[in-house]
Protein backbone atom coordinates (compact mmCIF):
# COMPACT_ATOMS: atom_id res chain seq x y z
CA UNK A 1 0.00 0.00 0.00
CA UNK A 2 1.48 3.55 -0.85
CA UNK A 3 2.05 6.20 1.63
CA UNK A 4 -0.43 8.14 -0.36
CA UNK A 5 -3.49 5.35 0.29
CA UNK A 6 -2.94 5.14 4.31
CA UNK A 7 -3.99 8.91 4.61
CA UNK A 8 -7.29 8.49 2.63
CA UNK A 9 -7.96 5.13 3.84
CA UNK A 10 -7.71 6.81 7.53
CA UNK A 11 -9.70 9.82 6.35
CA UNK A 12 -12.56 7.50 4.81
CA UNK A 13 -13.11 5.64 8.63
CA UNK A 14 -13.00 8.90 10.96
CA UNK A 15 -15.62 9.83 8.31
CA UNK A 16 -17.46 6.96 8.55
CA UNK A 17 -17.40 7.04 12.58
CA UNK A 18 -18.60 10.79 12.37
CA UNK A 19 -21.32 9.67 10.53
CA UNK A 20 -22.13 7.14 12.78
CA UNK A 21 -22.20 9.27 15.80
CA UNK A 22 -24.02 11.76 14.09
CA UNK A 23 -26.90 8.77 13.66
CA UNK A 24 -26.67 7.14 16.74
CA UNK A 25 -27.09 11.46 18.34
CA UNK A 26 -29.69 11.66 16.42
CA UNK A 27 -31.31 8.14 16.77
CA UNK A 28 -30.51 9.38 20.66
CA UNK A 29 -32.26 12.70 20.48
CA UNK A 30 -35.56 11.41 18.21
CA UNK A 31 -35.53 8.24 20.94
CA UNK A 32 -35.73 10.75 24.02
CA UNK A 33 -38.29 13.18 21.92
CA UNK A 34 -40.66 9.88 21.40
CA UNK A 35 -40.28 9.38 25.44
CA UNK A 36 -40.64 12.38 26.95
CA UNK A 37 -43.83 12.33 23.90
CA UNK A 38 -45.33 8.99 25.02
CA UNK A 39 -44.95 9.93 28.34
CA UNK A 40 -46.58 13.50 28.19
CA UNK A 41 -49.26 11.80 26.06
CA UNK A 42 -50.25 9.23 28.58
CA UNK A 43 -50.56 11.40 30.99
CA UNK A 44 -52.52 13.66 28.85
CA UNK A 45 -54.35 10.72 27.95
CA UNK A 46 -55.21 9.91 31.55
CA UNK A 47 -56.07 13.50 31.75
CA UNK A 48 -58.59 12.87 28.59
CA UNK A 49 -59.78 9.85 29.89
CA UNK A 50 -61.56 10.97 32.90
CA UNK A 51 -62.88 14.15 31.62
CA UNK A 52 -64.43 11.98 28.67
CA UNK A 53 -66.23 9.65 31.61
CA UNK A 54 -67.21 12.41 33.72
CA UNK A 55 -68.62 14.33 30.17
CA UNK A 56 -70.11 10.97 28.89
CA UNK A 57 -71.70 10.84 32.77
CA UNK A 58 -73.03 14.34 32.61
CA UNK A 59 -74.55 13.80 28.88
CA UNK A 60 -76.66 11.12 29.98
CA UNK A 61 -78.13 13.37 33.08
CA UNK A 62 -78.89 15.89 30.82
CA UNK A 63 -80.37 14.12 28.24
CA UNK A 64 -82.48 12.66 31.21
CA UNK A 65 -83.44 16.00 32.41
CA UNK A 66 -84.14 17.27 29.18
CA UNK A 67 -86.58 14.59 28.68
CA UNK A 68 -87.92 15.13 32.01
CA UNK A 69 -88.07 18.93 31.05
CA UNK A 70 -86.07 19.66 34.11
CA UNK A 71 -84.88 22.39 32.86
CA UNK A 72 -83.21 24.47 35.98
CA UNK A 73 -81.18 21.34 36.86
CA UNK A 74 -80.37 20.85 32.96
CA UNK A 75 -79.10 24.14 32.80
CA UNK A 76 -76.33 23.00 35.19
CA UNK A 77 -75.21 19.84 33.75
CA UNK A 78 -74.85 21.35 30.52
CA UNK A 79 -72.39 24.31 32.04
CA UNK A 80 -70.24 21.05 34.12
CA UNK A 81 -70.46 18.96 30.90
CA UNK A 82 -68.88 22.15 28.68
CA UNK A 83 -66.36 22.40 31.42
CA UNK A 84 -65.48 18.55 30.78
CA UNK A 85 -65.51 18.21 27.21
CA UNK A 86 -63.66 21.60 26.91
CA UNK A 87 -60.94 19.90 29.21
CA UNK A 88 -60.92 16.89 27.31
CA UNK A 89 -60.69 18.52 23.97
CA UNK A 90 -57.75 20.76 25.54
CA UNK A 91 -55.51 17.37 26.73
CA UNK A 92 -55.87 15.85 23.21
CA UNK A 93 -55.14 19.28 21.17
CA UNK A 94 -51.65 19.93 22.24
CA UNK A 95 -48.35 19.57 19.90
CA UNK A 96 -47.54 16.67 22.07
CA UNK A 97 -50.60 14.91 21.29
CA UNK A 98 -50.33 15.58 17.45
CA UNK A 99 -46.59 13.85 17.41
CA UNK A 100 -48.41 11.02 19.04
CA UNK A 101 -51.36 10.71 16.75
CA UNK A 102 -48.80 10.41 13.61
CA UNK A 103 -46.41 7.38 15.57
CA UNK A 104 -47.21 4.05 14.41
CA UNK A 105 -49.81 1.93 16.56
CA UNK A 106 -51.04 4.11 19.01
CA UNK A 107 -51.70 6.82 16.57
CA UNK A 108 -54.77 5.40 14.95
CA UNK A 109 -55.93 5.38 18.64
CA UNK A 110 -54.98 9.13 19.59
CA UNK A 111 -57.03 9.97 16.45
CA UNK A 112 -59.84 8.56 17.12
CA UNK A 113 -59.78 9.51 20.81
CA UNK A 114 -59.20 13.27 19.72
CA UNK A 115 -62.04 13.42 17.29
CA UNK A 116 -64.30 11.65 20.00
CA UNK A 117 -63.43 14.67 22.33
CA UNK A 118 -63.86 17.13 19.52
CA UNK A 119 -67.45 16.03 19.21
CA UNK A 120 -68.43 16.30 22.28
CA UNK A 121 -67.30 19.48 23.02
CA UNK A 122 -69.26 20.72 19.64
CA UNK A 123 -72.48 18.94 20.60
CA UNK A 124 -72.01 20.54 24.12
CA UNK A 125 -71.47 23.92 23.03
CA UNK A 126 -73.42 24.24 19.54
CA UNK A 127 -75.92 21.58 19.87
CA UNK A 128 -77.38 21.09 22.95
CA UNK A 129 -77.56 25.29 24.49
CA UNK A 130 -80.25 26.19 21.59
CA UNK A 131 -82.02 22.49 22.34
CA UNK A 132 -82.27 24.20 25.82
CA UNK A 133 -83.53 27.10 24.72
CA UNK A 134 -85.95 26.39 22.31
CA UNK A 135 -89.46 24.93 23.10
CA UNK A 136 -90.47 22.60 21.34
CA UNK A 137 -94.11 22.19 22.10
CA UNK A 138 -94.10 24.62 18.95
CA UNK A 139 -94.06 21.31 17.01
CA UNK A 140 -96.97 19.60 18.40
CA UNK A 141 -100.31 21.25 18.37
CA UNK A 142 -101.92 22.61 21.38
CA UNK A 143 -105.83 23.00 21.72
CA UNK A 144 -106.10 21.52 18.07
CA UNK A 145 -103.97 24.30 16.29
CA UNK A 146 -100.01 24.45 15.91
CA UNK A 147 -98.59 28.11 16.37
CA UNK A 148 -96.70 28.12 12.82
CA UNK A 149 -95.75 31.70 13.31
CA UNK A 150 -93.32 30.41 16.61
CA UNK A 151 -92.65 27.27 14.84
CA UNK A 152 -91.07 29.59 11.58
CA UNK A 153 -89.44 31.50 14.31
CA UNK A 154 -87.89 28.50 15.82
CA UNK A 155 -86.84 27.04 12.23
CA UNK A 156 -83.60 28.86 11.79
CA UNK A 157 -82.25 27.77 15.24
CA UNK A 158 -83.03 24.17 14.64
CA UNK A 159 -81.47 23.68 11.19
CA UNK A 160 -77.69 25.42 12.70
CA UNK A 161 -78.31 22.43 15.74
CA UNK A 162 -79.35 20.09 12.92
CA UNK A 163 -76.40 21.27 10.97
CA UNK A 164 -74.04 20.52 14.31
CA UNK A 165 -75.13 17.23 14.94
CA UNK A 166 -74.91 16.06 11.45
CA UNK A 167 -71.32 17.48 11.43
CA UNK A 168 -70.34 15.35 14.57
CA UNK A 169 -71.73 12.88 13.20
CA UNK A 170 -70.60 12.45 9.72
CA UNK A 171 -66.56 12.98 11.33
CA UNK A 172 -67.09 10.01 13.73
CA UNK A 173 -68.54 7.59 10.87
CA UNK A 174 -64.93 8.67 8.96
CA UNK A 175 -62.84 7.00 12.23
CA UNK A 176 -61.53 3.34 10.84
CA UNK A 177 -62.12 0.68 13.84
CA UNK A 178 -59.56 -1.26 12.56
CA UNK A 179 -56.52 -1.64 15.11
CA UNK A 180 -58.38 0.35 18.00
CA UNK A 181 -58.14 -1.02 21.26
CA UNK A 182 -61.35 -2.33 23.12
CA UNK A 183 -62.22 0.55 25.39
CA UNK A 184 -61.31 3.29 22.39
CA UNK A 185 -63.62 1.08 19.87
CA UNK A 186 -66.51 0.49 22.33
CA UNK A 187 -66.75 4.18 23.50
CA UNK A 188 -66.53 5.16 19.79
CA UNK A 189 -69.31 2.63 19.27
CA UNK A 190 -71.62 3.89 21.95
CA UNK A 191 -71.15 7.56 20.67
CA UNK A 192 -71.63 6.91 17.31
CA UNK A 193 -74.95 4.80 18.42
CA UNK A 194 -75.90 8.06 20.64
CA UNK A 195 -75.39 10.81 17.93
CA UNK A 196 -77.20 8.45 15.61
CA UNK A 197 -80.67 8.56 17.16
CA UNK A 198 -79.83 12.13 18.30
CA UNK A 199 -79.05 12.81 14.47
CA UNK A 200 -82.83 11.32 13.87
CA UNK A 201 -84.52 13.60 15.99
CA UNK A 202 -82.73 16.64 14.89
CA UNK A 203 -83.09 15.80 11.48
CA UNK A 204 -86.46 15.26 11.94
CA UNK A 205 -87.66 18.59 13.96
CA UNK A 206 -85.65 20.46 11.30
CA UNK A 207 -87.52 19.29 8.36
CA UNK A 208 -90.57 19.59 10.71
CA UNK A 209 -90.56 23.07 11.14
CA UNK A 210 -89.41 24.10 7.27
CA UNK A 211 -92.16 22.45 6.04
CA UNK A 212 -95.39 22.60 8.48
CA UNK A 213 -95.72 25.99 8.54
CA UNK A 214 -96.99 25.78 4.67
CA UNK A 215 -98.61 22.48 4.72
CA UNK A 216 -100.14 23.59 7.53
CA UNK A 217 -102.32 26.73 5.69
CA UNK A 218 -99.85 29.53 7.09
CA UNK A 219 -100.11 31.00 3.92
CA UNK A 220 -103.59 29.68 2.74
CA UNK A 221 -106.06 27.20 3.17
CA UNK A 222 -104.78 23.21 2.19
CA UNK A 223 -106.62 20.53 1.39
CA UNK A 224 -104.94 16.97 1.55
CA UNK A 225 -105.68 13.14 1.49
CA UNK A 226 -104.52 10.95 4.35
CA UNK A 227 -104.28 7.17 2.45
CA UNK A 228 -104.39 4.03 4.87
CA UNK A 229 -101.49 1.93 3.34
CA UNK A 230 -102.69 -2.05 4.15
CA UNK A 231 -99.25 -4.41 4.92
CA UNK A 232 -101.57 -6.97 5.12
CA UNK A 233 -101.75 -6.99 1.12
CA UNK A 234 -98.78 -5.53 0.09
CA UNK A 235 -97.87 -3.17 -2.31
CA UNK A 236 -94.36 -1.97 -3.32
CA UNK A 237 -94.58 1.11 -1.27
CA UNK A 238 -96.05 -0.86 1.80
CA UNK A 239 -99.52 -1.92 1.08
CA UNK A 240 -102.66 -1.59 -0.59
CA UNK A 241 -104.46 1.68 -0.29
CA UNK A 242 -108.17 0.93 1.88
CA UNK A 243 -109.41 3.89 3.34
CA UNK A 244 -108.56 7.30 3.11
CA UNK A 245 -109.72 10.97 4.99
CA UNK A 246 -109.68 14.46 3.37
CA UNK A 247 -107.74 17.27 5.57
CA UNK A 248 -108.71 20.33 5.83
CA UNK A 249 -105.63 22.69 7.24
CA UNK A 250 -105.76 26.67 7.89
CA UNK A 251 -103.49 28.93 9.87
CA UNK A 252 -101.90 26.13 11.90
CA UNK A 253 -105.58 24.66 12.62
CA UNK A 254 -106.35 20.67 11.27
CA UNK A 255 -109.90 18.96 10.86
CA UNK A 256 -110.56 15.67 9.16
CA UNK A 257 -113.82 16.13 6.58
CA UNK A 258 -114.75 13.24 4.45
CA UNK A 259 -113.94 9.86 4.67
CA UNK A 260 -114.25 6.95 2.42
CA UNK A 261 -112.14 4.24 0.89
CA UNK A 262 -110.70 3.29 -2.65
CA UNK A 263 -113.57 0.87 -3.31
CA UNK A 264 -115.95 3.20 -3.66
CA UNK A 265 -113.95 4.95 -6.64
CA UNK A 266 -114.35 2.15 -8.70
CA UNK A 267 -112.65 1.37 -12.28
CA UNK A 268 -111.11 3.65 -14.36
CA UNK A 269 -111.47 2.68 -17.71
CA UNK A 270 -109.76 3.48 -20.26
CA UNK A 271 -107.12 3.76 -18.10
CA UNK A 272 -105.47 7.21 -16.22
CA UNK A 273 -102.18 7.83 -18.26
CA UNK A 274 -99.15 5.75 -17.01
CA UNK A 275 -95.19 6.64 -17.29
CA UNK A 276 -94.28 4.02 -19.79
CA UNK A 277 -91.48 2.29 -17.87
CA UNK A 278 -94.63 1.73 -15.01
CA UNK A 279 -96.55 0.77 -18.12
CA UNK A 280 -94.37 -1.92 -19.08
CA UNK A 281 -93.62 -3.45 -15.99
CA UNK A 282 -97.36 -3.67 -14.20
CA UNK A 283 -99.25 -2.81 -17.84
CA UNK A 284 -102.31 -0.79 -17.12
CA UNK A 285 -103.12 -1.52 -13.43
CA UNK A 286 -101.54 1.55 -11.50
CA UNK A 287 -103.73 3.51 -13.70
CA UNK A 288 -106.78 1.27 -13.83
CA UNK A 289 -107.50 0.83 -9.48
CA UNK A 290 -106.77 2.77 -6.98
CA UNK A 291 -105.91 -0.59 -4.87
CA UNK A 292 -102.82 -0.59 -7.51
CA UNK A 293 -101.66 2.55 -7.96
CA UNK A 294 -98.71 1.55 -5.92
CA UNK A 295 -97.50 -1.12 -7.75
CA UNK A 296 -94.45 0.93 -8.36
CA UNK A 297 -92.30 1.81 -5.26
CA UNK A 298 -91.81 5.35 -6.69
CA UNK A 299 -94.60 7.31 -4.41
CA UNK A 300 -94.86 10.83 -6.59
CA UNK A 301 -96.30 8.57 -8.88
CA UNK A 302 -98.66 6.69 -7.46
CA UNK A 303 -100.06 9.50 -5.48
CA UNK A 304 -100.04 11.17 -8.43
CA UNK A 305 -102.34 8.75 -9.88
CA UNK A 306 -104.60 8.50 -6.19
CA UNK A 307 -104.92 11.97 -6.18
CA UNK A 308 -106.18 12.37 -9.93
CA UNK A 309 -109.04 9.34 -9.36
CA UNK A 310 -109.92 11.41 -6.30
CA UNK A 311 -110.39 14.17 -8.47
CA UNK A 312 -112.20 12.60 -10.99
CA UNK A 313 -115.04 10.43 -8.96
CA UNK A 314 -115.22 13.55 -6.16
CA UNK A 315 -114.91 16.86 -8.49
CA UNK A 316 -112.44 17.91 -5.30
CA UNK A 317 -108.55 18.78 -6.06
CA UNK A 318 -106.29 17.90 -2.97
CA UNK A 319 -102.76 19.55 -2.38
CA UNK A 320 -101.14 16.39 -2.12
CA UNK A 321 -101.12 13.04 -0.69
CA UNK A 322 -100.12 11.58 2.69
CA UNK A 323 -99.69 7.57 3.40
CA UNK A 324 -99.34 6.04 6.90
CA UNK A 325 -99.66 2.36 7.87
CA UNK A 326 -100.70 0.91 11.20
CA UNK A 327 -97.49 0.40 12.47
CA UNK A 328 -97.41 4.07 12.38
CA UNK A 329 -100.57 3.61 14.65
CA UNK A 330 -99.05 1.66 17.15
CA UNK A 331 -95.40 4.64 17.24
CA UNK A 332 -97.85 7.03 17.76
CA UNK A 333 -99.95 5.74 20.50
CA UNK A 334 -96.48 5.63 22.41
CA UNK A 335 -96.32 9.38 22.35
CA UNK A 336 -100.83 9.63 23.05
CA UNK A 337 -101.45 6.65 25.04
CA UNK A 338 -104.37 4.34 23.95
CA UNK A 339 -107.13 5.47 22.49
CA UNK A 340 -111.12 4.65 21.94
CA UNK A 341 -112.55 3.89 18.79
CA UNK A 342 -115.99 4.40 17.85
CA UNK A 343 -118.10 1.36 18.88
CA UNK A 344 -115.82 0.60 21.83
CA UNK A 345 -112.75 -0.69 20.29
CA UNK A 346 -109.93 0.14 22.36
CA UNK A 347 -106.33 1.01 20.48
CA UNK A 348 -103.01 0.32 22.48
CA UNK A 349 -99.27 0.80 20.62
CA UNK A 350 -98.33 -3.17 21.78
CA UNK A 351 -101.60 -4.46 19.63
CA UNK A 352 -102.67 -2.15 17.20
CA UNK A 353 -100.83 -4.15 14.50
CA UNK A 354 -102.96 -7.32 15.64
CA UNK A 355 -106.04 -5.30 16.04
CA UNK A 356 -106.08 -3.86 12.47
CA UNK A 357 -104.50 -6.35 10.23
CA UNK A 358 -105.90 -9.65 11.95
CA UNK A 359 -108.58 -9.97 14.93
CA UNK A 360 -110.65 -7.16 12.16
CA UNK A 361 -110.41 -9.62 9.55
CA UNK A 362 -112.06 -12.02 11.04
CA UNK A 363 -115.10 -10.81 12.00
CA UNK A 364 -115.39 -8.22 9.48
CA UNK A 365 -116.05 -7.81 5.30
CA UNK A 366 -113.51 -5.83 2.89
CA UNK A 367 -115.63 -2.64 3.47
CA UNK A 368 -115.99 -2.24 7.38
CA UNK A 369 -112.32 -3.49 7.49
CA UNK A 370 -111.46 -0.37 5.61
CA UNK A 371 -114.11 1.40 7.70
CA UNK A 372 -112.38 0.39 10.82
CA UNK A 373 -109.13 1.17 9.85
CA UNK A 374 -109.97 4.77 9.06
CA UNK A 375 -112.22 5.28 12.52
CA UNK A 376 -109.02 4.36 13.84
CA UNK A 377 -106.35 6.54 12.29
CA UNK A 378 -108.88 9.25 12.85
CA UNK A 379 -109.09 8.43 16.41
CA UNK A 380 -105.41 9.14 16.74
CA UNK A 381 -105.61 11.97 14.58
CA UNK A 382 -107.89 13.14 17.70
CA UNK A 383 -105.86 12.55 19.84
CA UNK A 384 -102.79 13.83 18.66
CA UNK A 385 -104.41 17.23 18.17
CA UNK A 386 -105.86 17.45 21.53
CA UNK A 387 -104.31 15.97 23.89
CA UNK A 388 -101.14 17.00 25.76
CA UNK A 389 -98.76 15.14 23.70
CA UNK A 390 -94.95 15.05 25.12
CA UNK A 391 -93.32 16.61 21.96
CA UNK A 392 -90.05 14.45 21.83
CA UNK A 393 -92.03 11.48 22.17
CA UNK A 394 -93.93 12.53 19.18
CA UNK A 395 -90.70 13.73 17.46
CA UNK A 396 -89.12 10.41 18.12
CA UNK A 397 -91.96 8.57 16.99
CA UNK A 398 -92.47 10.17 14.11
CA UNK A 399 -88.26 10.21 13.33
CA UNK A 400 -89.07 6.19 13.81
CA UNK A 401 -91.71 6.04 10.92
CA UNK A 402 -90.33 8.18 8.19
CA UNK A 403 -86.75 6.09 8.78
CA UNK A 404 -88.80 3.09 8.09
CA UNK A 405 -90.52 4.84 5.08
CA UNK A 406 -94.02 4.21 6.83
CA UNK A 407 -94.89 7.82 6.53
CA UNK A 408 -94.61 9.37 2.88
CA UNK A 409 -95.81 12.65 1.73
CA UNK A 410 -96.14 14.01 -1.91
CA UNK A 411 -97.19 17.37 -2.34
CA UNK A 412 -98.80 18.81 -5.72
CA UNK A 413 -96.71 21.98 -5.25
CA UNK A 414 -93.50 21.48 -7.69
CA UNK A 415 -91.69 23.52 -5.36
CA UNK A 416 -92.30 22.18 -2.25
CA UNK A 417 -92.18 18.77 -3.92
CA UNK A 418 -88.67 19.24 -4.76
CA UNK A 419 -87.58 20.45 -0.97
CA UNK A 420 -88.75 17.38 0.08
CA UNK A 421 -87.61 15.13 -2.64
CA UNK A 422 -84.56 14.31 -1.13
CA UNK A 423 -85.33 12.86 1.87
CA UNK A 424 -87.02 9.32 3.22
CA UNK A 425 -90.55 11.06 3.20
CA UNK A 426 -90.60 11.52 -0.59
CA UNK A 427 -90.36 7.37 -0.74
CA UNK A 428 -88.48 7.35 -4.11
CA UNK A 429 -85.28 6.28 -4.60
CA UNK A 430 -82.33 8.60 -5.62
CA UNK A 431 -81.80 9.79 -9.15
CA UNK A 432 -78.12 9.36 -8.36
CA UNK A 433 -76.47 6.77 -5.66
CA UNK A 434 -73.81 8.61 -3.23
CA UNK A 435 -74.19 4.69 -2.06
CA UNK A 436 -74.96 1.99 -4.36
CA UNK A 437 -78.83 1.26 -3.80
CA UNK A 438 -80.70 -1.66 -3.66
CA UNK A 439 -84.28 -2.09 -4.00
CA UNK A 440 -86.82 -4.85 -3.07
CA UNK A 441 -90.17 -4.44 -3.12
CA UNK A 442 -93.00 -6.57 -2.70
CA UNK A 443 -96.26 -6.84 -4.21
CA UNK A 444 -99.16 -9.27 -2.73
CA UNK A 445 -99.74 -11.47 -5.56
CA UNK A 446 -101.84 -13.75 -4.14
CA UNK A 447 -105.31 -11.42 -4.10
CA UNK A 448 -105.21 -12.40 -0.42
CA UNK A 449 -104.80 -10.40 2.80
CA UNK A 450 -101.83 -12.91 4.21
CA UNK A 451 -98.56 -10.37 4.28
CA UNK A 452 -99.67 -9.97 8.08
CA UNK A 453 -97.82 -13.29 8.66
CA UNK A 454 -95.02 -12.86 5.92
CA UNK A 455 -91.33 -12.81 7.56
CA UNK A 456 -89.53 -11.15 5.85
CA UNK A 457 -84.97 -10.82 5.70
CA UNK A 458 -82.03 -9.63 3.43
CA UNK A 459 -78.64 -9.73 3.35
CA UNK A 460 -76.52 -7.61 0.82
CA UNK A 461 -73.07 -8.16 0.37
CA UNK A 462 -70.78 -5.94 -1.26
CA UNK A 463 -67.96 -8.15 -4.06
CA UNK A 464 -64.84 -7.32 -4.86
CA UNK A 465 -63.65 -4.06 -7.37
CA UNK A 466 -63.83 -5.03 -11.13
CA UNK A 467 -61.15 -3.86 -13.38
CA UNK A 468 -64.25 -2.16 -15.44
CA UNK A 469 -64.67 0.16 -11.94
CA UNK A 470 -67.95 -1.64 -11.12
CA UNK A 471 -68.65 -3.82 -8.15
CA UNK A 472 -71.15 -6.90 -7.62
CA UNK A 473 -73.24 -7.52 -4.52
CA UNK A 474 -74.87 -10.59 -3.20
CA UNK A 475 -78.66 -10.08 -2.52
CA UNK A 476 -80.05 -12.78 -0.47
CA UNK A 477 -83.69 -12.10 0.39
CA UNK A 478 -85.33 -15.28 2.47
CA UNK A 479 -89.74 -15.02 3.44
CA UNK A 480 -91.16 -16.65 5.63
CA UNK A 481 -94.60 -17.42 6.69
CA UNK A 482 -96.32 -18.11 9.79
CA UNK A 483 -99.76 -18.53 8.47
CA UNK A 484 -101.52 -21.45 10.02
CA UNK A 485 -102.79 -24.49 8.10
CA UNK A 486 -106.51 -23.78 8.88
CA UNK A 487 -109.07 -21.53 10.95
CA UNK A 488 -108.64 -18.02 9.02
CA UNK A 489 -111.72 -16.22 7.36
CA UNK A 490 -112.40 -16.13 3.76
CA UNK A 491 -112.18 -12.08 3.57
CA UNK A 492 -108.12 -12.86 4.70
CA UNK A 493 -107.73 -15.97 2.24
CA UNK A 494 -109.34 -13.75 -0.71
CA UNK A 495 -108.78 -14.87 -4.46
CA UNK A 496 -106.12 -17.54 -3.21
CA UNK A 497 -104.75 -17.04 -6.57
CA UNK A 498 -101.64 -19.27 -5.40
CA UNK A 499 -103.88 -22.50 -5.47
CA UNK A 500 -103.38 -23.22 -1.67
CA UNK A 501 -105.48 -20.53 -0.62
CA UNK A 502 -102.84 -20.63 2.89
CA UNK A 503 -99.97 -19.84 0.54
CA UNK A 504 -98.49 -16.85 0.25
CA UNK A 505 -98.00 -15.65 -3.16
CA UNK A 506 -95.49 -12.55 -3.45
CA UNK A 507 -93.55 -10.55 -6.56
CA UNK A 508 -90.60 -9.81 -5.25
CA UNK A 509 -89.20 -6.96 -7.29
CA UNK A 510 -85.70 -6.08 -6.82
CA UNK A 511 -84.34 -2.48 -8.11
CA UNK A 512 -80.38 -2.47 -9.03
CA UNK A 513 -78.55 0.60 -7.88
CA UNK A 514 -78.90 3.37 -10.20
CA UNK A 515 -76.92 2.70 -13.78
CA UNK A 516 -76.73 -0.74 -13.05
CA UNK A 517 -78.18 -4.19 -13.56
CA UNK A 518 -79.35 -6.90 -12.43
CA UNK A 519 -77.93 -10.44 -13.81
CA UNK A 520 -78.50 -13.66 -12.27
CA UNK A 521 -81.73 -15.03 -10.14
CA UNK A 522 -81.70 -18.74 -8.33
CA UNK A 523 -84.85 -19.69 -6.07
CA UNK A 524 -83.32 -21.62 -3.37
CA UNK A 525 -80.87 -22.66 -5.05
CA UNK A 526 -82.28 -22.95 -8.54
CA UNK A 527 -82.01 -20.62 -11.37
CA UNK A 528 -85.66 -18.96 -12.06
CA UNK A 529 -87.15 -16.82 -14.34
CA UNK A 530 -87.57 -13.26 -13.90
CA UNK A 531 -89.43 -10.71 -15.66
CA UNK A 532 -87.31 -7.73 -16.17
CA UNK A 533 -87.90 -4.35 -17.16
CA UNK A 534 -86.19 -0.49 -15.82
CA UNK A 535 -87.62 2.72 -14.05
CA UNK A 536 -85.27 5.34 -13.54
CA UNK A 537 -82.22 4.00 -14.58
CA UNK A 538 -82.58 0.80 -12.55
CA UNK A 539 -82.93 -2.58 -14.04
CA UNK A 540 -86.23 -4.52 -12.37
CA UNK A 541 -85.96 -8.15 -12.20
CA UNK A 542 -89.04 -9.74 -10.82
CA UNK A 543 -89.68 -13.07 -9.51
CA UNK A 544 -92.51 -15.04 -8.04
CA UNK A 545 -92.31 -16.59 -4.55
CA UNK A 546 -94.70 -18.83 -3.31
CA UNK A 547 -94.45 -19.87 0.64
CA UNK A 548 -96.51 -22.16 2.20
CA UNK A 549 -97.84 -22.28 5.79
CA UNK A 550 -94.95 -22.20 8.25
CA UNK A 551 -92.23 -22.62 5.31
CA UNK A 552 -89.48 -20.54 3.91
CA UNK A 553 -88.25 -20.04 0.17
CA UNK A 554 -84.88 -17.86 -0.57
CA UNK A 555 -84.16 -15.78 -3.33
CA UNK A 556 -80.36 -15.15 -4.11
CA UNK A 557 -79.76 -12.26 -6.81
CA UNK A 558 -76.38 -10.89 -8.46
CA UNK A 559 -77.02 -7.28 -9.40
CA UNK A 560 -74.15 -5.18 -10.31
CA UNK A 561 -73.26 -1.24 -9.91
CA UNK A 562 -72.34 1.86 -11.85
CA UNK A 563 -68.85 2.77 -11.42
CA UNK A 564 -67.88 3.00 -7.42
CA UNK A 565 -65.50 2.85 -5.19
CA UNK A 566 -67.16 2.87 -1.80
CA UNK A 567 -67.26 -0.57 -0.21
CA UNK A 568 -70.66 -0.04 1.44
CA UNK A 569 -74.48 -0.55 -0.01
CA UNK A 570 -78.04 0.87 1.28
CA UNK A 571 -81.01 -1.47 0.95
CA UNK A 572 -84.46 0.06 0.39
CA UNK A 573 -87.10 -2.26 1.78
CA UNK A 574 -91.42 -2.48 1.29
CA UNK A 575 -92.18 -1.97 4.66
CA UNK A 576 -94.02 -4.53 6.33
CA UNK A 577 -96.13 -5.65 9.42
CA UNK A 578 -93.55 -7.42 10.83
CA UNK A 579 -90.29 -5.26 10.33
CA UNK A 580 -87.79 -6.87 8.33
CA UNK A 581 -83.65 -8.46 9.45
CA UNK A 582 -81.08 -6.94 7.67
CA UNK A 583 -77.68 -7.30 7.25
CA UNK A 584 -75.13 -4.87 4.33
CA UNK A 585 -71.74 -6.88 4.88
CA UNK A 586 -69.43 -4.30 3.25
CA UNK A 587 -66.21 -4.65 1.78
CA UNK A 588 -62.63 -2.48 1.03
CA UNK A 589 -62.50 0.74 -0.72
CA UNK A 590 -61.76 0.75 -4.08
CA UNK A 591 -58.72 2.81 -5.49
CA UNK A 592 -60.04 4.66 -8.38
Amino acid sequence: MTESARPRRRRGRSRRRRQLRRALLAALVVGSLLLLTGGWVGFRGWQARAHLLNAAGLARELSAQVVGGDTARAQRTLAALQEQSGSARAATGDPGWWVGRHTPYAGDNLAAVRQISVAIDDLARQAFPPLLRADLTSLVPAGGRLDVGRLRTLSAELARVNATVQGARDSLATVPTEGLVGQVRQALGDLRGEIDRLAGLTAAADEASRLLPGLLGADGPRTYLVVSQNPAELRATGGMIGAYAVIHAADGRVRMGRQGTSSTLGRFQPPLKVPAEVRSLWADLPGMYPADVNLTPHFPTAAALYREMFRRRTGTTVDGVLAVDPVVLSYLLRATGPVMVPGGVPLAAEKVVQTVLSDSYQRMDNEEQDAFFAASAAAVFDALVTKNVDPKALLSSFDRAVTERRILFWSARHEEQRKIGDSRLAGALPEKDTVPTVGVFLNDGSGAKLGYYLRPAATLAVGDCRPDGRRELRLRVTLRSSAPKSGLSESVLGLGLAGDPYTVRTLVSVHSPAGGAVLAARLDGVETAVGSGTERRRQVSTANVEVGPGGSRTLEVTVLTATTGVGTAELWLTPTATPWTTQVVSAPSCDQ
